[in-house]
């Protein structure tokens, strides 16, 4: 079996490996692309861009790169950056969930408007979908908004709502049909988070910090137009949203990163008189976790593969959310044991390591878990979706089943 790319992606490879060597001193700490970019990481998107190593296949119309699809050089570039622990591009719901959204559902006028601020990080989005009595159920949403003067008027709550803090743009899913069945009522509106009528409330997680939020609408007014698709469409819309979501929370290319990270920690920390990645039990770890990897990065492939083909995903596809977060708070797990007494300190410990980054990963990643579709839910689709398993049944309400509970319990006490 020949694994070489050939002569042609051998070149390309140079170019990448030439363009790090250049220019990896203008790359941003990691912290720096979180939330609202700072100006380091926005430049660095910028030339990117500019090179083609981010936004590749955008069009140049919409403030993209504009190159033709090619797997193996996406891989090289994501390989290339990863070895060498550079960061990439963004990625952020508005980079990574809203952008291709509107690349395939929005009009042109909103792709013009909306995609280029955004992939250039001058533009934050921010994603209110979950609510406090409509998680998993998301179609059970009760926001909602009625027509007054050519305007949507929103009221409701939304909970989780990572980034709202930071972001400049909300795409929202609000109810606009009352008396259509809740999968059909419900539509995609997007604007801006300094509209009159939204409230912020941070919510502080086990990680020290607030990355998610409340968000309260009091008859909030968007123009009619702010709205990608069509009324009570928004169902169909969010699905193909939530697909690009659970694609940037497993990310193949963000595995390969901090395993290498990972493996250069355990290189540096010592255990007793040795170095980590000598630890024959770390060790062990360490190569499962980079099989687990490799098998992910290659799954990403097959992915992408059927996506050029115009073929669905299918059970690659299915797994990526579930498999790759899990994995990912393992490499973080594997890095905090590698650091032994020193892995439990965090918050400006004198002693811990690249300033509690792997402490603050173990931690907001297992929420991952539960984010974006818990694991639960993930192995349902999984095996409804994917192995074609019969969907649990609900179970009856127990007032039209049976006797009530007093007359078994009365039946009982008279036999006994």
């Amino acid at each position: 079996m020949d694994l070489e790319y050939g002569p042609e992606y051998d070149v390309f490879r140079k170019q990448v490996r030439a363009f790090i060597e250049a220019h990896s001193h203008l790359a941003p700490p990691s912290a720096d692309r979180a939330g609202r970019p700072s100006c380091k990481a926005v430049e660095w998107q910028k030339l990117l861009i500019e090179h083609g190593y981010a936004a590749r296949t955008v069009p140049q119309e919409y403030g993209g790169y504009g190159a033709e699809p090619d797997i193996l050089q996406s891989r090289i570039i994501a390989e290339e950056f990863a070895q060498a622990r550079v960061p990439g591009g963004l990625a952020n719901q508005g980079i990574s969930m809203f952008v291709p959204t509107l690349l395939e559902l929005g009009t042109e006028e909103q792709k013009r408007r909306w995609i280029e601020p955004t992939l250039k990080g001058d533009i934050v989005w921010c994603q209110g979908y979950s609510e406090p009595g409509a998680g998993s159920d998301l179609a059970n949403l009760k926001t909602s908004a009625h027509i007054e003067n050519g305007e949507f008027v929103i009221n409701g709550q939304k909970i989780w709502t990572s980034t709202a803090k930071q972001a400049d743009m909300i795409f929202c899913l609000v109810r606009t049909e009352p008396d259509a069945p809740k999968h059909g009522g419900i539509s995609y509106l997007i604007f801006s988070m300094d509209t009159p009528g939204i409230e912020v409330r941070p919510l502080k997680t086990m990680t020290g910090h607030a990355e998610f939020n409340e968000t309260f609408f009091t008859d909030v007014r968007v123009p009619m137009h702010q709205i990608v698709g069509q009324r009570g469409q928004g169902w169909f819309v969010a699905n193909a949203t939530l697909g690009h979501e659970r694609g940037m929370l497993g990310d193949p290319d963000a595995l390969e990163n901090r395993l290498q990270a990972l493996i250069a920690l355990m290189q540096e920390e010592h255990l007793g008189l040795g170095r980590a990645i000598d630890n024959p039990v770390l060790r062990d770890r360490v190569v499962a976790l980079q099989a687990e990897v490799a098998a992910m990065k290659y799954n990403g492939m097959r992915i992408l593969s059927n996506s050029l083909r115009g073929e669905p995903g299918g059970m690659a596809k299915l797994i990526v959310k579930l498999q790759s977060c899990e994995l990912a708070h393992q490499i973080s797990a594997l890095a905090i044991d590698a650091m032994g007494e020193l892995g439990i300190l965090y918050h400006h410990s004198p002693r811990e390591r690249e300033g509690g980054a792997w402490q603050w990963n173990y931690m907001f990643q297992l929420g991952l878990i539960i984010g974006g579709g818990t694991a639960q839910i993930q192995k349902n689709i999984i095996a409804e979706r994917g192995l074609e398993m019969p969907r649990e049944p609900n179970p009856a309400k127990t007032s039209n089943v049976g006797p009530k509970a007093s007359d078994m319990a009365s039946q009982k006490q008279g036999a006994n």
